[in-house]
């Protein structure tokens, strides 16, 4: 089963949204080696990127085993958006994404992201500009509505977007007003694929295959994009695919937050790893015996040695643990 987007060609129908400071090259990176087949960079603001700011250029940094692969621009003028879209192009992505979901209040305050399912005239003439900006395969991503629960803002903004030549719409089930609290609603996401004849994939509150299956059987989605149940758990997306629970020991967890780590100094730094291991570190061990103590002590070393070390002991307390249990 696949699934086809413009030109593009997927194998795989889960795909990981992009989300600042969780989803850079290390998470792709690990979670690609354990069953994601499509993913997106961080969200990049396109007037930064136009900008050639270097932070917004690190972001996009990929390699080629991290493929196939989209970037999602956020705006809300045409004519920087098309040209943001263009450079994507440039840079080899395979699919470019519009923010018309974002529900930060930085972001709405100044007219992008999920302000745009207000402004429905200047979100159309977006999509118009970046259609005409480059063939990639082009995708929006929106909420449900701004307030309005029902669905019914992002179906005409879903319609609009179709009669301007994008090729797929990933459908968030919050409203901007939710931002991340609340449930996802499945029946509003059914609305939006009911209105349109592209894909549309769903998204908001996966964290298993049941979750997965249940969201396919009500909105008839063709695809599934996961968010937060990806942290720390990069085997979720073959577990669904497969949909069957995925049963992972201790060692392989231990194993899967290591190598996210060496990732993280490969690529970052042992600075900012060191930093970035604080919230990783997190993710990984959720749920397990001690999982306070260690987040306190990970946010309280100041170096990738002692951080490594803590991590090591820990997964090495737990393994006691269950030797006892």
């Amino acid at each position: 089963m696949g699934l086809l987007i413009g030109r593009l060609r997927l194998d795989s129908t889960v795909w990981q949204s992009p989300m600042a400071d969780c989803t850079d090259l290390p998470f792709r990176l690990v979670s690609r080696r354990r069953g994601l087949g499509f993913a997106f960079t961080e969200m990049v603001s396109a007037k930064s990127l136009l900008r050639k700011s270097r932070k917004t250029l690190d972001i996009l940094k990929t390699r080629p085993e991290d493929k196939p692969l989209g970037a999602q621009i956020l705006g809300g003028e045409p004519a920087s958006m098309a040209e943001a879209a263009a450079f994507i192009e440039e840079l080899g992505f395979d699919l470019v994404d519009i923010n018309c979901g974002c529900p930060v209040r930085k972001v709405v305050s100044n007219g992008d992201g999920a302000a745009l399912l207000k402004d429905p005239d200047r979100a159309e003439r977006i999509f118009a500009a970046v259609r005409r900006a480059t063939k990639l395969p082009l995708t929006v991503k929106m909420r449900i509505g701004f307030l309005d629960g029902t669905g019914q803002e992002a179906a005409a903004l879903a319609r609009r977007a179709e009669a301007q030549g994008v090729d797929a719409i990933t459908v968030h089930g919050r409203t901007q007003g939710q931002g991340y609290g609340g449930v996802s609603d499945c029946s509003a996401i059914a609305l939006v694929r009911r209105s349109i004849t592209i894909p549309v994939i769903g998204n908001g509150d996966v964290r298993s295959w049941e979750d997965a299956r249940r969201l396919r059987s009500a909105t008839g989605c063709a695809g599934v994009m996961i968010g937060r149940g990806g942290l720390g758990n990069p085997w979720l997306y073959r577990e669904i695919e497969e949909e069957r629970p995925a049963r992972i020991s201790l060692e392989e967890r231990k194993e899967a937050l290591l190598e996210h780590f060496d990732l993280e100094v490969e690529c970052q730094g042992e600075r900012q790893a060191a930093l970035n291991i604080r919230r990783i570190g997190a993710w990984y061990v959720a749920g397990l015996h001690g999982a306070k103590q260690l987040r306190v002590a990970l946010c309280r070393s100041q170096d990738c040695r002692t951080a490594r070390q803590l991590i090591v002991d820990f997964f090495g307390t737990q393994s006691m643990i269950a030797v006892r249990n």
